[in-house]
């Protein structure tokens, strides 16, 4: 049966359509355009919105877990829970990403993982799209709260062993470029078609720009985790913030990175290049408590969620960080969409198909308040029940 959305305005989001209509059928996007132009098909179900935007499902490429659960965990009702709770803040598509962890708990998360990519659920769930790796190639001075003892040296030969045991599902993973063995390791990825982020690091700007030359093409919450930026070694971050050729995301939750340096992140990278990310852990859509990240617990305060006074992953949603942005940089909700859609899209390579709103798309839709507010998902042409 086709579907038939109407609404104020739809973002594809390269451009803006006034009184639209959008056609699905069999789970893609068949036509849209403006009323006037596009006549509702006929014994089409139709969904009007009157007053709403039209936006194409959002795509998180860092999140942990929520709604009390951790993507590393390997009972596959964990998942389901996760991708629930995405799915009511916009995510129709997403990368589950790990925490360094022991190598036997790491291995058996990415097999779980690398099975639970190749399902597809008939109910309306976001969907995963493959594993970012974030850990254990990381820097020891900037490890945030990974576990130092779990930390392991970069090598091809055990980048190969994970993606191995995954199946093939690592689309993403995070390096520090100034460990030994790092640059063979970017190299490596970018054979397996493993997208390489810097982050987690020490890098020296010569560093950073040399994993650069070796294949990175993007880094990981930037400002996070990273050497501090000095005007004489301007560092990883100097490297991130003036190099066009990577792309770079960041934690807009406003406790991770002031309001202010947001809106110096999306000047130096402008809106084509910046993503936003979640970092969500176990306790988004939970009250305060003690939650799981990997193989550790984590306090969770209000907004802020710590390690032994270290800030570890967030509780932030990514329909709360466009609205964010929207207030830190003052953009238009158009850019703001961008971010968590076509960027990450084209991140990942997969913007034939998601992360717009074109023919021949998968349909992922979000339905938005002018203020950004989450009315209603659409995933591969499913309705949230």
């Amino acid at each position: 049966m086709k579907i038939a959305i109407t609404a104020a305005s739809l973002l594809t989001p390269m451009e803006v359509v006034e009184q639209p209509v959008l056609v699905v059928e069999d789970g893609r996007i068949a036509a849209f355009g403006p009323r006037s132009q596009i006549p509702l098909p006929e014994n089409a179900r139709h969904y009007d919105f009157p007053n709403a935007i039209l936006a194409p499902g959002f795509i998180d490429i860092h999140i942990h877990g929520g709604s009390g659960h951790d993507v590393m965990e390997t009972d596959g009702s964990a998942l389901a829970a996760i991708e629930r709770g995405m799915l009511k803040h916009g995510v129709t598509s997403y990368l589950a990403t790990t925490v360094t962890a022991p190598m036997p708990a790491t291995l058996k998360s990415l097999e779980h993982l690398g099975a639970a990519a190749r399902m597809k659920p008939d109910e309306a769930r976001p969907c995963l799209l493959g594993i970012h790796l974030e850990g254990p190639f990381i820097s020891h001075v900037k490890r945030g709260v990974h576990p130092p003892e779990n930390l392991l040296r970069p090598s091809p030969e055990l980048l190969r062993q994970f993606h191995e045991a995954s199946s093939g599902a690592i689309r993403m993973m995070t390096i520090a470029p100034e460990l030994e063995g790092s640059l063979e390791t970017i190299a490596e990825a970018t054979q397996l078609g493993i997208r390489s982020s810097l982050g987690h690091s020490n890098a020296t700007f010569a560093e950073a720009n040399a994993g650069i030359r070796a294949g990175a093409r993007h880094a990981t919450h930037t400002f996070n985790a990273m050497r501090l930026l000095d005007h004489r070694e301007p560092g990883i971050l100097g490297a991130v913030l003036s190099d066009d050729s990577l792309t770079a995301d960041l934690i807009a939750d406003g406790v991770h990175v002031a309001p202010s340096m947001v809106k110096l992140f999306l000047t130096a990278k402008g809106i084509e290049r910046a993503i936003l990310i979640t970092d969500a852990i176990s306790a988004t859509d939970m009250p305060d408590g003690k939650y799981k990240l990997g193989e550790f617990v984590v306090e969770v305060k209000g907004n802020r969620c710590e390690l032994e006074g270290k800030l570890a992953g967030s509780v932030l949603t990514l329909d709360r960080a466009v609205r964010n942005v929207m207030g830190y940089a003052t953009l238009s909700l158009q850019d703001s969409v961008r971010l968590v859609t076509l960027n990450p899209a084209r991140l990942l390579g997969i913007a034939e198909t998601r992360g717009m709103l074109a023919p021949g798309c998968i349909a992922d839709v979000v339905v938005l308040t002018p203020s950004g507010e989450v009315i209603t998902t659409m995933a591969a042409g499913k309705f949230l029940s």
